[in-house]
């Protein structure tokens, strides 16, 4: 099947997903993510009518993007207030999902319009040093780990306040949610207690941080459960793309 026929099944998906959990299909976003998928297919989704993408690592995007400057160009920035009135879905965004090299922070604050796996303070004063000096404001999701894998990456649950604390002088992030990976499990129901944790975070946090409201969880096998929990987001990429085929 084509990349538009599978985000239009997609979409019909969240839509009933939405449904069950009674929810508006508005309130949840669907993130393309393009990681080891060359530059022609970014592109074909987008002449789909996608809009919002996620990419691993700052070098692979920062390649596709050369090839990509038509529809991803630099563009004049939003205020604050109107980025938030506006869907992400509805945004021509691409967010960094993967884990950021301290070394990387400069590039990324440049050519990413977020950053979705901010773990550490040390990362986040580079990226606010870099946002500063770019005159931008760069939104940030904080990945909490909640998975006992190794291969996982996040801040521990523990130390979520510390870090929202410190987050408040850097006044060039803007931290607008939490983000999690769950173990791989065949049972989509497996990451519900994941995605409830992560929303009980969110909950218990946003008297610090008010502004602490979006949800990126889910993926191709379990974002309906993670729908059913609050989900905001929702990271697919197989199942619009193929399989990965970009070195």
């Amino acid at each position: 099947m084509s990349i538009a026929s599978n985000l239009e099944r997609l979409h019909n998906e969240i839509a009933d997903a939405c449904a069950r959990a009674h929810r508006d299909p508005s309130t949840v976003a669907l993130m393309a993510v393009s990681k080891m998928h060359p530059a022609e297919s970014v592109r074909e989704a987008y002449e789909a009518g996608q809009r919002l993408f996620g990419e691993n690592r700052v070098q692979e995007w920062q390649t596709k993007r050369a090839e990509l400057l038509d529809l991803f160009a630099p563009v004049p920035k939003l205020s604050s207030d109107t980025m938030r009135s506006l869907s992400p879905s509805a945004q021509n965004q691409v967010h960094l999902i993967g884990p950021l090299q301290n070394n990387k922070t400069t590039k990324a604050a440049e050519i990413f319009d977020a950053i979705d796996s901010l773990d550490s303070l040390k990362t986040a004063e580079r990226l606010n040093a870099a946002a500063h000096s770019l005159h931008k404001t760069l939104r940030i999701l904080i990945e909490v780990k909640l998975s006992p894998e190794n291969t996982k990456h996040g801040l521990a649950p523990e130390e979520l306040p510390a870090l929202l604390r410190a987050l408040q002088p850097l006044t060039h992030l803007e931290p607008c949610g939490l983000m999690t990976v769950p173990p791989f499990d065949e049972n989509p129901e497996a990451a519900r207690p994941y995605f409830q944790h992560l929303r009980r975070l969110r909950d218990e946090h946003l008297t610090l941080c008010p502004a602490l409201t979006e949800l990126s969880m889910g993926m191709s096998n379990d974002f309906a459960v993670a729908i059913a929990e609050g989900s905001t987001t929702v990271r697919v990429g197989t199942a619009i793309f193929g399989k990965r085929t970009y070195a």
